[in-house]
């Protein structure tokens, strides 16, 4: 478990830091609301099509470490390319090069837990589950807090630098895992493969019920990544004040994932998944009307709280729902598709949030979280079909 850990979570940092710091070094050098939410748009749309390719290539290969290795490697070049590139080149510069840091981003989350059944007995996949949430929460509260900080006390470029430490340090410690035998493929035909994986994730109520909500979660997602910081404008902070209110959020999100580990097992994990985005869009609608950085930062922790036990049951869902020759096409893909529509999010709210303000728009991201869960229920009202131990 710690080797995995240790591994798995300077990845996510990276990204969680990647997330947040692509759109500060954009709006610092050009000041353009737009261009930073295509090239946070540029950076993740590439996973809604390598996502499930990379899935049905881990499922049949024992080079999953090379794989994860060449990711982090891929992401630090491109992130010093970015440094030359952003205020100094044509505008279409940086977004190119954010999509190709991005190609291998389904890598990060995906990749990742899909080992999980493959590492740790049925007995134990409920605590390593938690672990995992654990794991993606500290790597959120660790790199917006990171970029916020390291930016308001050196500069954004300097936060660059921390990303290509922390992918750097994430190469070393992959080398470390053990390696696993494929899963599954046999003589299956590879484009057959990719396949199957979208088949199960569209047929299986359950499992799509879970996909539906987590996925329209990272769209708006997405919307709040370019929203937060220019609302700190309007509240009168810098743009990078709103790293910590993402630490906030998941300060919340970690402390209920880690405390509820142990008993979410006894609902079904979709239910859990759609309750808790209802919750946290409930909580959301509430930051419009906060008067001070110190109220939104409580309502954060507080909104997070009402969260934290989605990512568990998203991978309780994963794992109880499809057989393990799967695990690797559908954890990849799920994830293609969240940071598919965490991007859309992004390009969508750098065109909103100019038109109808940061207070509107936060609105509507708490409206669309209800949405989600609805649709998610909907999405499950379909004929039954045999679950998957």
């Amino acid at each position: 478990m710690p080797s995995y850990y240790l591994a798995a979570t300077p990845a996510r940092f990276a990204d969680e830091m990647v997330a947040f710091t692509l759109v500060l070094l954009v709006l610092d050098r050009t000041g353009s609301a737009a261009l930073a939410g295509v090239t946070g748009a540029a950076y993740a749309l590439p996973a809604v099509l390598t996502g499930p390719l990379l899935g049905a290539w881990l499922d049949r290969t024992a080079y999953r470490r090379s794989a994860l290795a060449l990711n982090q490697a891929t992401l630090a070049a491109v992130m010093v390319a970015l440094l030359f590139a952003v205020g100094h080149s044509p505008l279409w510069v940086a977004p190119t090069l954010a999509a190709v840091a991005g190609a291998t981003l389904p890598l990060v989350s995906g990749g990742f837990t899909s080992m999980l059944p493959s590492l740790f007995t049925a007995d134990r996949l409920a605590r390593a589950n938690a672990f995992e949430s654990a794991s993606f929460s500290a790597a959120t509260i660790a790199g917006p807090a990171t970029a916020a900080t390291v930016t308001a006390v050196a500069s954004v470029e300097t936060a660059v630098i921390v990303i290509v430490a922390a992918a750097c340090f994430s190469i070393v410690a992959i080398s470390r895992l053990p390696v696993l035998p494929p899963l599954g493929a046999g003589g299956e035909a590879f484009l057959a493969s990719v396949v199957s994986g979208l088949v199960h994730l569209a047929r299986t109520p359950r499992l799509r019920a879970s996909t539906v909500t987590t996925t329209l979660l990272m769209g708006f997602t997405g919307v709040l990544l370019i929203t937060l910081p220019v609302h700190m404008r309007a509240l009168g902070h810098p743009e990078s004040a709103a790293g910590y209110l993402w630490t906030a959020l998941e300060i919340g999100s970690v402390t209920t994932a880690l405390l509820l580990g142990r008993i979410q097992p006894r609902w079904r994990p979709e239910y859990i998944v759609m309750v808790s985005i209802a919750a946290y869009g409930v909580v959301l609608g509430s930051w419009p009307l906060a008067s001070s950085f110190v109220v939104l930062l409580a309502l954060a922790v507080v909104a997070g709280l009402a969260e934290g036990p989605t990512l568990p049951s998203m991978f309780a869902a994963r794992q109880q729902y499809s057989p393990a020759a799967l695990q690797g096409r559908v954890s990849t893909t799920a994830a293609s598709l969240r940071v598919g529509a965490a991007a859309l999010g992004q390009a969508a709210a750098g065109l909103l949030v100019p038109i109808a303000g940061s207070r509107t728009t936060l609105l509507i991201v708490a409206a669309g979280l209800l949405l989600a869960a609805g649709l998610g229920r909907l999405s499950a009202l379909t004929r039954k079909v045999p679950v998957h131990a």
